[in-house]
């Protein structure tokens, strides 16, 4: 708890120099100079990105996806963004990361290569666009706000990163149902959506009248780890479908449902499959819906997902995730949020068990941007794991953009 305070208090230290460095400004003029136009402003690039400090105290063992054994971490992450547009029709992204592992860990340094796609679109009407690469799934809307500046929490809602019992490397050899889930053990697991899941593929999207559609054809399910999600890692055998379909009735609403079905076992478990099997055989199913509302200074969504892994050997492991989560801003610098998430489990194995607790938990941010560059999160959540003691998390986040 003294080093998660220490780091908060050094973090104050240096905003409050924000304006004595005027940091802005030399922001300002390192992002002209990283932009290039060329061919009568028809071809432009820009090179962005993020710096992410996150420091955390956990009461019990470390929450979701935060790989580490200790009772606090310090986290940092630096995020590189190449935009690249030649005339209205094609568009290049891309986005590397220089950090302790995807997920926060207490692990070495790595260098990954998060996404980069190339995007065509034929017709300015934006009816339809086609892209190809590795890039976030359209499945639900978190994915639209889960970068550092937008996200209004640190962390993701409890279905992109609860860690449930089910595992794609290690399938059960009897019929006994799921993994029981330990610190030591939970990266064997998998959640029902991995963070933004960054998987590889094609994807169609557009927009007619009110409605928005985008399917996306991937190499990996939506639950598969951030490893499975390259190319050289994992190929097309075995495809996973998601689909997307939103309606507008105004500016304020937007109502959407969501779709995926694909094989969710890695590789790795092939030889612990009943004979005659493979890991095509065994798919993640899910169904989404969402709603998002926006009113004056008030934010709000919602989504519910309803999962079904089959599982080798038992049957299936079923579960209902769903999270509410409001922003409401109180002046242009300063805004606050609070999320409600539950996540429950079910099950149909040969001796009738179930392994994994249901999960209530409550969480709450209160963000404050310095500059327009800058900015800083605090957040507290709460969460309930029967049979487990209910744990506390403290976490701070300082970013600058540029």
């Amino acid at each position: 708890m003294k080093r998660t305070l220490r780091s908060v208090f050094l973090a104050c230290l240096f905003i409050s120099q924000a304006d004595a460095l005027d940091i802005d400004g030399l922001i300002d003029r390192l992002d002209e100079s990283l932009r290039l136009s060329a061919f009568d402003d028809t071809l432009r690039l820009r090179l962005s990105g993020t710096l992410d400090f996150e420091a955390y105290y956990f009461s019990n063992p470390a929450p979701g996806l935060i790989d580490t054994t200790a009772h606090d971490l310090v986290n940092p992450r630096l995020s590189l963004f190449l935009d690249a547009q030649a005339g209205s029709q094609f568009y290049f992204f891309s986005q590397v990361r220089v950090d302790r592992g995807f997920d926060p860990s207490d692990d070495g340094v790595r260098v990954g290569i998060d996404e980069y796609a190339l995007r065509a679109t034929p017709w300015t009407s934006g009816i339809f666009n086609v892209q190809i690469g590795k890039f976030a799934t359209v499945a639900g809307t978190w994915v639209e706000r889960h970068l550092s500046w937008d996200n209004p929490f640190i962390n993701a809602p409890l279905p992109y990163e609860n860690v449930t019992g089910v595992s794609d490397l290690e399938p059960p050899f009897h019929g006994g149902g799921v993994f029981p889930l330990n610190q030591e053990t939970k990266y064997e697991h998998v959640p029902l959506i991995w963070g933004p899941s960054y998987a590889s593929g094609v994807s169609v999207t557009g927009s007619i009248s009110q409605f928005e559609y985008a399917i996306e054809l991937k190499n990996s399910s939506l639950s598969s780890r951030p490893e499975e999600w390259d190319l050289t890692r994992r190929g097309f055998s075995h495809p996973t479908l998601t689909s997307h379909l939103s309606f507008r009735p105004d500016q304020s609403w937007k109502i959407g449902l969501s779709g995926s079905e694909g094989a969710y076992l890695s590789d790795a478990a092939q030889p612990f499959l009943p004979h005659g099997r493979s890991t095509a055989d065994f798919h993640q199913f899910l169904l989404g819906q969402d709603v998002s509302f926006a009113w004056r200074h008030w934010q709000l969504w919602a989504e519910v997902y309803e999962v079904r892994f089959e599982v080798p050997r038992s049957g299936h492991a079923d579960a209902i995730s769903y999270y509410i989560e409001a922003k409401y801003k109180f002046a242009p610098q300063l805004f606050a949020a609070v999320r409600w998430n539950q996540e429950f489990f079910a099950g149909a194995f040969a001796d009738g068990s179930m392994s994994i607790p249901d999960i209530s938990r409550i969480e709450a941010a209160v963000a404050y941007r310095f500059t327009s560059n800058t900015q800083m999160k605090l957040q507290y959540y709460y969460q309930n794991e029967q049979p487990r003691d209910a744990g506390h998390t403290v976490a701070t986040q300082f970013t600058v953009r540029f």
